[in-house]
């Protein structure tokens, strides 16, 4: 069993190192040119575990001048030439850039820690070993990865002090607020995560114990899970990364599943270093997919300027620049704003009048879609999950509609719900989503998210307020706004015993409502 899997795994490595090396070709700079160095190497990280690099330096270095240095901490599940088109346009750029697979993945030794403290120890070993080995220069250190690579390049500034700038893709600043949002599993993005990491590495018991713990929804073990993702989490440490002052660049997808882009805004206000936020459509790591094989992409580009700026003191006007840079989902180019705050400023209700009470446990047929699949479809046809607002059965799910509005009405940053309810268990779990309704009734998902509750004493109402995951969308004139709430959706797991029923209501004193971000035209 174990020696059929380290065949797939190196087989598997080869197909994917053959594949990512053959679709740099395209992108490569014409023949005449000198081509980087590269070199295949083992580094001894934390505790003497072996982690399989490769180093990439700029054509004709000779050692007798030193050059920036670049990290970059590879993906879960993806080998150390994840990298190889990235990593040689740095070089073309006059860096020293070393990529290397994290423990516990593909040929690097060790179990996989997410992000843990050998993880971070990793990074620092890995900057010592470029240090005494490459002419790197121990003055102008930068980090960057996409996903795995993101949080753990975020979490290694906050811990060593030489790293000066880091750019961060499609990581994470809090992962209990990534995958436990509103106290409910995200049941579709932790399993990609364990599939890929039983496939491609070596999940440590520690790490079984928790995926097993999360499925089984063990609220024994809550706190402890939640400790975990804390100690894991650079939102833990900002402080300390404020401290290092570390340039931070940061980007998201609106649609990432596995790592909202609550999270990342929310972590990005608690900044104090010089630092960027760029969201644009999308789901996990497909705004930096074509980067990786060498295409021209957007990210990637402002990643080398960030580093150029930063680590070589090019005055190439991005510190200038409108630090937040936001595309949306439905058209146009890049809008600037000086600050997160500054996102949606001015906010419009939607009154949630009236008593409505709903049964659990059936899904009505709203639901946030599939991972990767729904937001892909989105990012390339602005193809969102569509429901039929009049034909959603209203005794599973809840329904508030605006009037018809006059003029477009550019949805930007982080809608807010706010109600009442009443339920008659002690536990349950609820989904809202915001709908983009068309003269037709179909609905076009905007945003959405869940929210569950323990111990709670049935009959007794309580005040219910969940932030939605933020966006950037479009909706036409003539289009209204629906705000519906269910119980199931299959993204996450729900907690409504048999036979639940949610009440939701609009006290006078205490008015409910949705709250949405909009920007001024």
């Amino acid at each position: 069993m174990g020696h059929g899997r380290t065949t797939l795994r190196t087989s598997a490595v080869g197909v994917v190192s053959a594949a990512l090396i053959a679709g740099t070709v395209v992108g490569l700079a014409p023949a005449a040119q000198a081509a980087p160095s590269v070199r295949f190497v083992d580094i001894s990280g934390d505790g003497g575990t072996v982690l399989k690099a490769n180093v990439v330096t700029p054509a004709g270095a000779d050692g007798s001048h030193s050059y920036p240095l670049i990290v970059l901490p590879t993906s879960w599940g993806l080998p150390q030439v994840e990298y190889f088109a990235q990593a040689q346009k740095l070089a073309d750029s006059g860096y020293v850039v070393l990529t290397y697979n994290v423990r516990g993945f593909w040929q690097s030794g060790g179990e996989i820690e997410v992000a843990g403290p050998p993880d971070i120890a990793d990074a620092s070993k890995v900057i010592d070993w470029a240090l005494a080995n490459t002419p790197a220069d121990p003055r102008h250190i930068g980090m960057a990865g996409v996903s795995y690579g993101a949080g753990i390049s975020l979490l290694a500034a906050a811990h060593d002090k030489r790293i000066k700038a880091v750019a961060a893709l499609s990581g994470w600043a809090d992962l209990i607020d990534s995958i436990y949002s509103g106290r409910t599993q995200h049941v579709q993005a932790a399993a990609l995560l364990d599939g890929a990491g039983i496939l491609t590495g070596r999940e440590s018991p520690e790490l079984r114990e928790i995926f097993d713990n999360f499925y089984a929804s063990n609220l024994t073990k809550e706190q402890e899970m939640i400790d975990w993702g804390r100690k894991r989490s650079v939102a833990t440490y900002v402080d300390q990364l404020n401290k290092n002052g570390a340039a931070v660049m940061m980007a998201n997808a609106w649609g990432d599943t596995i790592f909202p882009a609550n999270q990342y805004a929310d972590f990005y206000e608690k900044l104090t270093v010089p630092k960027r936020l760029e969201m644009r459509p999308g789901d996990h790591a497909t705004a930096e997919a074509t980067g990786l094989f060498g295409l021209p992409n957007d990210v990637w580009t402002d990643t080398g300027r960030w580093f150029d700026h930063y680590l070589k003191g090019a005055d190439n006007g991005i510190d200038r620049e409108q630090p937040v840079q936001l595309k949306s989902r439905s058209a146009g180019g890049y809008e600037g704003y000086p600050d997160w705050k500054s996102v949606g400023a001015t906010r419009r209700k939607l009154a949630l009048a009236g008593s409505i009470t709903i049964h659990a446990n059936v899904d009505s047929g709203a639901d946030g879609g599939i991972v990767f699949l729904s937001s892909i479809l989105d990012q390339v046809a602005q193809l969102p999950p569509v429901a039929s607002i009049p034909l959603l059965p209203r005794l599973w799910a809840a329904v508030w509609q605006s009037e018809r509005y006059g003029t477009a009405q550019q949805v930007r940053g982080t809608a807010t719900l706010h109600t009442t309810l009443t339920p008659t268990k002690e536990s349950g779990t609820l989904i809202a989503y915001l709908y983009d309704v068309g003269p037709l009734g179909f609905g076009k998902l905007v945003t959405n998210a869940p929210y569950t509750w323990h111990d709670r004493t049935p009959g007794e109402p309580f005040d219910v307020n969940l932030d939605l995951f933020s966006t950037a969308y479009d909706v036409p004139a003539g289009h209204r706004l629906a705000l519906v709430v269910d119980t199931v959706d299959p993204l996450y797991i729900e907690h409504n015993p048999s036979g639940a029923q949610l009440t939701f209501s609009s006290p006078p004193d205490d008015p409910s409502y949705v709250s949405v971000p909009v920007r001024e035209q």
